[in-house]
């Protein structure tokens, strides 16, 4: 392919805007171009990536007996009304109507589609189980797109879903495409994590997230530096060691804190500890008042308090609901005299708390003396704090670390979130309904582009793993005016096609600079340079990743590029 005829419009300075390094390398080396905020357009170059990226995939789920199919990126509201994520998703839905006024939504996932699809379709047992997966745009309205094709409003999914009669053809299909994701990462090239993840608004039990660490990353890893424990810190447990005190119990003391209110003012007031404090979060979880007691030196875990709850929706309530549910200021909620129906729900870090401070539910009052296992006997107790660097490692061994990740895959057992309410039932073997065993497993493909670059980009450009390059060789003669360069170039790229490899030529008349910037940027692994000893049959090889160079003949050109490959 020569590169005079193809649409690759490098950049020399960093676009304004773009903070992330893949952001910045992908739009210099011309391979993306905005078009509106968050929406992008795939260059020749990203396209061949891409391209060779969804050909791994196609051929590893077809090793995990998946079937490749397309449904419409449009989907009736209805389907979503009936499963209850219409609401819950929020904002980020793209909605529209038709001439007729009927609701539509552009699909951001397709759990509903498929499960409408398979409800219409299979009715049997004996038909089960199958695995189905498309390859397609979806869509999501970011509040704030940003880092590129990492968090933008359109991007090029992978999303498969499993369809089983019962929990033993769910777990085997759940372990062949876990095996097939790490086979699809493998072969691209990327260095990534499998960690337990959050199903958040995707529903369901099981869920493992497949994370490339990278400091632009948006998701906490956190990781045992002595096992192969990691997780999403939104699912990250520790090792929990209550520490026994020996000391008097004291008397519960109702203690007037006027302006009182955080915990800083708390600890300065009572001259305690963050850690001997009790802050108590009013949080309303499907309508339903929750107050969540945790040790005032630690941060709840949304994500843990609404697996907890088994709630859709949980928010933080405002000092406004404060006020009107509980009758109290923000800052003195504390877990007595709650309205009737209130849930109460206190961090196992509370528990062995001896002579502790908490709020009174009072204006301007708290307790001091507060001892929750003789106070409140009934409390349940349950893991909703954060995760710290340095806990433990909830298997015992070693200590949690933290890194930055990007989130590139994620499996998940739905088991009958979506059958059960959208009626998809099937016959067993004993003639009896029962609703259909649903899987999950997706794929950021266009956001692949963006984590290798982010992991092997470096200052001068991209630097693509051989698997999905471009193109495999890069034939640059510096000067075309010089007919023994162009010719040579022609011959070399002729020999190296009909060897199987893919080359770029940089027929361009372009100095020599330009061109091996140009080169640097594009990031192809191999890089051949016909210059002042075109004439004795003399190119230099280079290598893009390491960029070693070496001068060979024209004649052992190839053997010396399976040589140098051998060490990218």
């Amino acid at each position: 392919m020569k590169q005079s005829r193809m649409l690759i419009p490098t950049q020399k300075q960093d676009p304004t805007g773009a903070e992330a390094l893949s952001h910045r390398m992908l739009l210099r080396a011309g391979y993306i171009q905005q078009v509106s905020a968050g929406t992008y357009a795939y260059l020749p170059l990203a396209y061949r990536v891409l391209e060779k990226i969804e050909r791994i995939i196609k051929q590893h789920m077809d090793a995990a007996a998946a079937c490749e199919m397309l449904v419409p990126e449009i989907i009736p509201a209805q389907f979503w009304r009936d499963s209850g994520r219409y609401e819950t998703y929020g904002d980020e839905l793209f909605k529209l109507q038709n001439r007729h006024d009927t609701e539509f939504i552009l699909g951001p996932t397709h759990e509903e589609t498929f499960t409408e699809l398979l409800k219409a379709s299979v009715k049997s047992y004996k038909k089960l189980p199958l695995n189905l997966y498309q390859i397609q745009s979806k869509f999501r309205d970011e509040d704030r797109p940003r880092y590129g094709l990492l968090r933008s409003r359109e991007f090029i999914m992978l999303d498969a879903y499993s369809f089983s009669a019962d929990d033993a053809d769910l777990d085997q299909i759940y372990k062949e495409m876990r095996t097939a994701f790490e086979a699809i990462f493998n072969q691209i090239g990327l260095n990534y994590r499998g960690i337990i993840g959050d199903s958040g608004s995707m529903g369901g039990s099981d869920s493992m997230e497949f994370s490339a660490p990278a400091a632009v990353g948006e998701d906490t890893i956190v990781y045992s530096d002595d096992s192969e424990y990691a997780a999403n810190l939104e699912m990250a447990t520790n090792l929990f060691v209550p520490q026994k005190s020996h000391a008097e119990l004291e008397p519960l003391e109702l203690v007037e804190t006027s302006d009182v209110k955080t915990i800083t003012q708390v600890t300065k007031f009572f001259d305690v500890q963050p850690d001997q404090v009790v802050k108590s979060l009013l949080y309303v979880a499907d309508g339903q008042l929750v107050v969540v007691l945790l040790r005032g030196d630690q941060v709840v875990n949304e994500a843990k308090l609404k697996h907890v709850l088994e709630a859709d929706s949980l928010e933080l309530a405002t000092p406004d609901q404060v006020a009107a549910n509980l009758h109290v200021q923000p800052g003195s909620v504390g877990p007595f005299d709650l309205p009737a129906g209130t849930k109460v729900v206190a961090d196992e870090y509370v528990q062995p708390l001896v002579n502790a401070v908490v709020g009174a539910n009072q204006t301007d009052h708290h307790y001091q003396g507060f001892n929750p296992t003789r106070d409140l006997p009934d409390l349940e107790y349950v893991d909703v704090r954060t995760v710290r660097e340095g806990d433990i490692s909830p298997d015992g061994s070693g200590e949690l670390q933290f890194t930055k990740g990007i989130e590139i895959g994620h499996i998940f057992k739905l088991g009958t979130r979506y059958s059960k309410v959208l009626g998809a039932d099937i016959l067993d073997e004993n003639g009896r309904q029962q609703p259909i065993i649903m899987g999950c497993y997706g794929i950021g493909v266009s956001r692949l582009l963006s984590a290798v670059a982010e992991q092997q980009a470096d200052e001068n450009g991209l630097v693509w793993p051989t698997a999905i390059a471009p193109f495999d060789v890069h034939v640059i003669p510096t000067n075309v005016k010089k007919a023994e360069q162009v010719e040579l170039a022609t011959q070399i790229t002729q020999t190296l096609e009909a060897a199987g490899y893919e080359v770029l030529v940089d027929d361009r008349k372009e100095r020599a600079g330009v061109k091996f910037a140009d080169a640097d940027l594009i990031g192809i692994p191999v890089r051949v340079t016909i210059g002042k000893k075109a004439d004795e049959g003399i190119v230099e090889v280079k290598i893009r990743k390491t960029g070693e160079t070496v001068e060979t003949k024209v004649d052992d050109l190839q053997n010396t590029i399976t040589i140098l490959a051998k060490e990218m």
